[in-house]
């Protein structure tokens, strides 16, 4: 999956310029819950389409013989992700905010369920558990850690590089460490974002964090994080399994 990008003025500004003061802590906290309920919305609907191909085998065949509904599927998660991350005005107008989040997370979600369907369901169901443990305990971390992630912007992006380089690689060179070392790291790249996203969001004594009113950008941002780790650790799986 595609790492989103970050346009506008979505972060690393001072949320006082417009108006807001985002130390508050009934504002914060009034963010992170409208954050985090559009967040359970996006897993739980991506978590149906998952389960959906996992057990109705009819679905599942009849998009393996329409393979063009995948890449189709693929260009709409580019095309609103970057209409997301690029159009501020976009982001932060309703509905047309909810309406083009929704529509990405549901080109999302089938083309992860395409993806994960090729895996046996324990397979899955592992890598869905370990995914939840592994996101709520670096949550928690994030809320609790004195470190400041939110100054990372930069070398994650250099990693992000240089993990697009290392899957090209992936493609031609048919190793199992190869494919290890690959998944393992972009499992681990995208679980330092979650910690970074989650403290942008948090906002606080951090030094860069996100307005009050990008409530569609972070979730989004968390959203992306979550099933990257989900995927990377299911690759994990399947190559250990092989």
């Amino acid at each position: 999956m595609a790492r989103k990008g970050y346009g506008g003025t979505g972060y690393g500004e001072d949320p006082e310029v417009k108006g807001f003061d985002f130390s508050d802590a009934s504002i914060r906290r009034g963010f992170i819950r409208k954050v985090y309920a559009i967040l359970s919305v996006q897993l739980g609907i991506t978590l149906s389409f998952i389960c959906w191909f996992l057990y109705h085998r009819p679905t599942r065949e009849y998009v393996y013989s329409h393979i063009g509904l995948f890449y189709a599927s693929l260009v709409i998660v580019f095309v609103a992700m970057i209409a997301l991350a690029c159009c501020g005005d976009l982001r932060r107008k309703a509905p047309a905010n909810y309406i083009f989040l929704f529509i990405f997370t549901l080109a999302e979600s089938f083309c992860l369920a395409c993806s994960a369907s090729t895996f046996k369901a324990d397979a899955v169901a592992m890598a869905v558990g370990i995914t939840a443990a592994v996101c709520l305990g670096l949550t928690l971390f994030a809320f609790q850690t004195k470190w400041d992630f939110t100054m990372m912007g930069g070398i994650l992006f250099v990693a992000v590089i240089i993990l697009l380089v290392f899957g090209i690689v992936a493609i031609f060179v048919r190793s199992k460490v190869f494919q290890l070392l690959y998944a393992s790291f972009g499992a681990l790249l995208f679980s330092i974002y979650l910690i970074y996203d989650t403290q942008l969001m948090m906002g606080g004594k951090h030094k860069y964090s996100i307005s009050p009113e990008e409530y569609i950008f972070a979730a989004m941002n968390l959203y992306v994080d979550i099933i990257n780790i989900f995927m990377y650790i299911l690759a994990i799986i399947g190559q250990a399994r092989d």
